[in-house]
């Protein structure tokens, strides 16, 4: 039996795309990218969470320790970590509106204000060791806790800024420098205190808080000028 042929003026059935092949409609698109950044923006809220908790510990112990030993470097590695327990609050106000970006600006200004009163209070501490007002003692407990901060911090810094750079957050990335400042901070501070503690060179103290007054400058800055992000 033969197969009827189609007219050539019979309708012709269309194709149907395959749904690989089918773009997504720009609503899906724009919905599916709406769910990342709540899904990035709950992430920088638990990771500013851990930071402020760990940090609030981190900055007690430290000035404890510090104030104990009359250790410039150590007390103004504990003032850092308050300082970066302001930096972590003020990204956790801006994450708390409806539109974070629209805080960014002043965001990034109390964080680079927090670098600078850091490293005024600390250069003139360490200047004044340095000329004679005290000297600094060996601190077991310091020792520990700048080797703890040198383990925990990476970890912190690098997920909050792969969090913020997805997210396009300048405040975000700026306080995981900050953060990243303490696990700089945490290795220097680590060496002044065992340098001291095996040889007995307390001047290895102030010149470590002068180390920390500088980076803290120069983190500052760039917070300042909202470079963080390129």
């Amino acid at each position: 039996m033969e197969v009827p042929r189609r007219s050539a003026t019979e309708p012709s059935v269309p194709a149907v795309p395959c749904s690989c092949c089918t773009p997504a409609p720009a609503d899906a698109v724009d919905s599916a990218d709406d769910a990342r950044r709540a899904v990035l923006t709950r992430r920088v809220r638990l990771l500013v969470a851990a930071t402020i908790t760990y940090n609030v510990v981190e900055a007690v112990v430290a000035i404890a320790a510090g104030t104990v030993a009359s250790s410039a470097a150590l007390v103004g590695f504990g003032l850092d970590s308050t300082i970066e327990v302001a930096s972590a609050t003020a990204v956790a106000w801006q994450f708390s509106a409806r539109d974070p970006e629209a805080r960014e600006r002043v965001t990034l200004r109390i964080i680079a204000v927090s670098f600078f009163a850091l490293a005024a209070y600390v250069t003139v501490e360490a200047v004044r060791t340095l000329l004679g007002a005290g000297e600094a003692e060996p601190s077991t407990v310091g020792i520990v806790l700048a080797a703890l901060s040198l383990a925990i911090m990476p970890v912190l810094s690098t997920a909050q800024r792969r969090a913020g750079r997805e997210l396009g957050s300048s405040t975000a990335v700026a306080d995981s420098k900050q953060t990243l400042l303490c696990t700089y901070l945490s290795g220097v501070l680590l060496l002044g205190l065992v340098l001291n503690a095996l040889f007995g060179w307390s001047w290895a103290d102030p010149v470590v808080a002068l180390v920390i007054a500088a980076v803290a400058v120069k983190e500052g800055r760039t917070a300042w000028r909202g470079e963080h992000c390129c």
